[in-house]
């Protein structure tokens, strides 16, 4: 699985896709019910993305009734020698 690189050794995960699946939602889908650029929702989804506006994760957070701990996580990332 991909990862949303923050820096140093802590990684942010996405969980759009688990959430999506547990739904049955497609990316058009979430784009639709929460008026972002479909674009936006594949970078989370695949965990490519860069940076993520507030507003993005408010609406995401409102579509799918959770907490934003539900769609992000914060862990720590097993350095690579």
């Amino acid at each position: 699985m991909l990862f949303l690189y923050f820096g140093g050794f802590f990684v942010i995960r996405c969980h759009l896709a688990r959430l999506m699946g547990e739904r049955k939602l497609k990316i058009v889908d979430v784009a639709r019910e929460t008026g972002l650029n479909r674009n936006t929702v594949t970078l989370l989804y695949k965990e490519t993305a860069q940076r993520i506006d507030l507003e993005a994760i408010d609406k995401l957070c409102e579509l799918f009734e959770c907490e934003v701990s539900d769609l992000l996580e914060r862990t720590q990332q097993n350095p690579t020698k």
